[in-house]
């Protein structure tokens, strides 16, 4: 990766989360996928080798949107769309916390990989978080992490008196394409 300061953002890729159902009834509910539709970050890579790459990202958490939801009895309708946004909103109590923040704090590199600690302030704790970065070409990344909701202390959507749930775990995808600035 070329030496550099980068901006991304949704011009530059895409920031996913994927959630997934369970218990009894997890047949009746879908699995999502959901787009961040407003977020920014700033990539710093040092052109001093000694120096470590520094990663900073900020997500409006009123701007998720459901792409798709899949499995189900019935295929996912507007309305159920509607419905899910709604009770995001209300779980990451957005308006009390609008916004989602990551802070690298180390970085380990290795061939065409990297491992990104920081830390991620979610409805309004910060705790450690992990990234999974892989450099697709000489200008994408492309990175994966499990966040387990309830360690910000966000409880994970339950239906159908708890016979529906969604894990714990959520699936955090992106890809970015940097061009220097």
């Amino acid at each position: 990766m070329a030496a550099g300061e980068y901006e991304i953002g949704r011009e530059t890729g895409r920031l996913l989360v994927r959630t997934y159902r369970q218990g009894l009834a997890a047949k009746v509910g879908h699995d999502l996928l959901i787009e961040a539709t407003r977020w920014e970050g700033h990539v710093v890579v040092p052109a001093d080798s000694a120096a470590r790459p520094t990663v900073s990202v900020r997500m409006d958490t009123g701007a998720l949107e459901v792409v798709e939801g899949t499995g189900g009895v019935n295929p996912l309708s507007e309305g159920d769309r509607q419905q899910i946004q709604r009770t995001m909103r209300k779980m990451l109590r957005t308006d009390r916390y609008p916004h989602v923040a990551f802070t690298s704090t180390a970085v380990e590199l290795r061939d065409d990989s990297a491992t990104v600690d920081g830390d991620l302030t979610l409805t309004g704790q910060t705790h450690p978080q992990r990234l999974e970065i892989e450099q697709r070409d000489e200008a994408t990344l492309v990175g994966t992490a499990s966040l387990v909701q309830s360690r910000w202390g966000v409880k994970p959507y339950s239906g159908f008196l708890g016979a529906l749930k969604l894990r714990d775990a959520v699936d955090i995808e992106f890809t970015v394409s940097l061009s220097a600035h």
